[in-house]
Formats: structure tokens, C-alpha cells, sequence
């Protein structure tokens, strides 16, 4: 897991020609790194700040992203540059993991479900938050365990390009992809179980605030400094975990 880490490209590259592969990288970046300035990504990816531009204005009339106000304004400045985030139509562009939740409900239904209905879903979303457990304790058995780095790092291999940065209130991991999101949309069990593991793994309290699949930008968990008191295993993130902080 050397080097920064990237999405898994689960899907055909669309982007042919010079020009759509630097839109892509740009998109890409806003998806993995969130709400980001026209500043930011030339200053991150290298570009020009006219080359940038003109391929988000690209990508604007595309649907693929579109322009915010940022959230936090910096006092004594002037007018704030608006930062760029990624529409759902721009989401779907990119990875998801549907035929990965498929395999694992069908293969939850051959084992012979006892429930039915609302009460099936709710014992599959369950299920499914058990396997991702059991797969971090498995992938992070030479890592430092039950950490929100670790957690953030996993995530990010799963495809939920996650990352963590500190609070006034505790820590944050924020996961700017979702790679089930339009099932989440549909059936909530499935953020209210992986928040549930999330809390198992750090092995503490914690907070979802947002997700993608209810229209949120970001999914964001807090976990509350005082739920970090007596912990003593939770670094500093490092540049790579930080490096996506969004700028909004």
C-alpha cells in the first residue's frame, strides 16, 4: 500500500484524448480529496490555474461537478473562491461495488435467511457489516489495530476514499465515495450497521453526522475527544491522511 492511495478502477476508462484524461484527473481529485478550489487543484495536480478552470468549466456544463460557496470564510478576506464538488451524476462515473453487495445477498439468502421484509435487510446489512469487520482485523493484522488511521486506510482500499483529519470536538474520518450509495439511498441499514462496526473496530463512541446516500456531500464520523481520552493509540494523521482535508 505504498505510495498515495487511489480508488480501484473497477470500471472502463471513458477518458481517450489528453483533454478528458486531465477532466478525469480533476474530477478524480475533487471525488477523493472533497470540496476543492480552483487554487488547490492546480497547486495539487500541476496545472495552470487557466488550464484548470477551463477544464472545470468543462466538467461543470458536463453535470459532473458544480460550484459552492465554501462553508468556512476567512476573517479580513474578501470574497471567497468557490470550491468544486462532485454531483451524483459524477459519482456514478466512477467505482461502485453493487456486484460485490449482490454476490454477498445472495449468498446470504442461500444460507437460509430467518427473517422476512424490512427485518431481512436489516439482518443482511448486519451481516455484511460483520464480513467488513472480520476483513480489517484480517488486513491490518501487522498494522496498528482499532485506530481511525487504520479504519480511514481500509476504507480507502474498500473504495470509500476516506481520510481523517482533527476537530475542536475529536477526530474525524471523512469518506468522500460511497460505493453503494444508491442502495444506502434506499435502505438505510446499511450506514446505521457500518456505523455500528465502526464503532466495534475503534472500540469507542462514535458520531455519524452525514452520509452520501442522504444527499450529503461527504460521510463524516466523529469520534468525540472525549470518547479518545483514554486512548493512547490514536497519531497524529500523517500528510498522506491529511493531504484530502477539504477545503469547504
Amino acid at each position: 500500500m505504498a505510495g498515495s492511495r487511489e480508488l480501484r478502477h473497477n470500471i472502463v476508462v471513458k477518458f481517450a484524448t489528453p483533454e478528458l484524461k486531465t477532466r478525469e484527473l480533476i474530477a478524480r481529485s475533487i471525488l477523493e480529496n472533497g470540496p476543492s478550489s480552483a487554487l488547490v487543484l492546480s497547486e495539487r495536480l500541476g496545472i495552470t490555474p487557466a488550464g484548470i478552470r477551463r477544464h472545470l468549466d468543462a466538467l461543470v456544463d458536463e453535470g459532473v461537478i458544480e460550484p459552492r460557496e465554501p462553508r468556512i470564510r476567512e476573517a479580513g478576506r474578501g470574497r471567497p473562491s468557490k470550491v468544486f464538488v462532485m454531483t451524483d451524476l459524477g459519482r456514478a462515473s466512477f467505482e461502485h461495488s453493487y456486484d460485490d453487495l449482490a454476490i454477498s445477498a445472495l449468498r446470504f439468502i442461500a444460507q437460509g435467511a430467518a427473517a422476512s421484509g424490512a427485518g431481512a435487510v436489516t439482518a443482511f446489512a448486519h451481516a455484511r457489516a460483520e464480513e467488513m469487520e472480520r476483513k480489517f482485523h484480517l488486513v491490518t493484522k501487522n498494522a496498528v489495530k482499532n485506530s481511525a488511521l487504520a479504519l480511514a486506510d481500509f476504507l480507502t482500499d474498500e473504495g470509500y476514499a476516506a481520510n481523517v483529519h482533527e476537530l475542536p470536538i475529536g477526530v474525524e474520518i471523512c469518506q468522500h465515495h460511497c460505493p453503494i450509495a444508491h442502495v444506502a439511498a434506499e435502505f438505510p441499514q446499511m450506514c446505521e450497521t457500518e456505523t455500528e462496526v465502526f464503532s466495534k473496530i475503534l472500540g469507542t463512541h462514535v458520531q455519524r453526522l452525514a452520509t452520501i446516500a442522504h444527499g450529503d456531500g461527504v460521510c463524516t464520523t466523529v469520534i468525540p475527544n472525549n470518547a479518545l481520552s483514554n486512548r493512547t493509540n490514536q497519531a497524529t494523521p500523517t500528510k498522506k491522511q491529511t493531504k484530502g482535508k477539504a477545503s469547504a
